[in-house]
């Protein structure tokens, strides 16, 4: 893979917001690596079109171990001397069965917390060894959620696995502040988004979902950013020079 001066890699890049942000760094000259269940002959065209280097590795991340040694490996080969920056976007998310959570099945539970946490967890461990020494700007965006800092009823999974995200990533600021050329981390909520996820929880059972009013409202109101801006947002918080400057955020703010 022949690189551009920036390299970026993305999970969950074959749809919704994941594939818009892959599009803009495209457009903006990336290399990029998407990692994603599948691949998206659409992007593949894109990034032809442009010139622009494009792999697409088909993972599951529910076992990330893969993944995550894949990624070290291939960092590790790599001629990083003419590179600017080098990041990585932990974009992926599952929510699984949404009801109480004594009534979802425990492989459910651990399918969502594997995604959710441990899949970032992994892959911003490899990424960080296996660019320690390179002197490109350094970073990593998770993208979180308001429910990661918001308790809500049949919700547990994938907010307990966000709070995880935001206090792994403040945990891993405090380390690479220590460091010769420390990565830049950050936990961002992107705010609420036209995507699958949204038709989910709008078609949850409203016996156990007490919240679904409000996702049904602000559909209706029309509350919810498409995925194309949303990735204007994040991208753009991304490029700021104060990146990483609190730890977690929020792109409203």
């Amino acid at each position: 893979m022949k690189l551009t001066e920036h390299l970026t890699l993305l999970t969950g890049a074959s749809r919704g917001m994941g594939l818009a942000m892959a599009e803009q760094l495209i457009d903006a000259g990336h290399s990029l690596v998407c990692i994603s269940r599948k691949t998206n002959d659409a992007l593949a065209a894109r990034a032809a079109a442009a010139g622009v280097p494009l792999e697409q590795w088909p993972q599951d991340l529910g076992r990330a171990e893969a993944a995550a040694s894949r990624l070290g490996g291939w960092l590790a080969t790599l001629d990083a001397s003419g590179l600017k920056s080098v990041t990585l976007i932990n974009n992926a998310g599952f929510i699984p069965r949404i009801a109480p959570i004594g009534d979802i099945p425990a492989a459910e539970i651990a399918e969502g917390m594997r995604v959710d946490l441990e899949a970032p967890m992994l892959l911003t461990a490899a990424f960080l060894h296996a660019t320690s020494s390179w002197n490109a700007a350094r970073k990593v965006l998770n993208i979180s959620s308001g429910l990661g800092r918001r308790a809500m009823a049949s919700q547990a999974v994938y907010c307990a696995a966000k709070a995880g995200m935001d206090h792994f990533t403040r945990c891993v600021a405090l380390e690479e502040a220590q460091r010769p050329n420390g990565a830049k981390v950050c936990s961002l909520a992107p705010g609420v988004i036209d995507t699958d996820m949204q038709v989910q929880l709008r078609g949850a059972d409203p016996a156990s979902f007490p919240d679904i009013g409000n996702f049904i409202g602000m559909k209706e109101s029309g509350a919810l950013a498409s995925p194309e801006e949303a990735a204007r947002r994040i991208l753009a918080v991304l490029a700021r020079p104060d990146f990483g400057t609190n730890p977690v955020a929020d792109v409203r703010d």
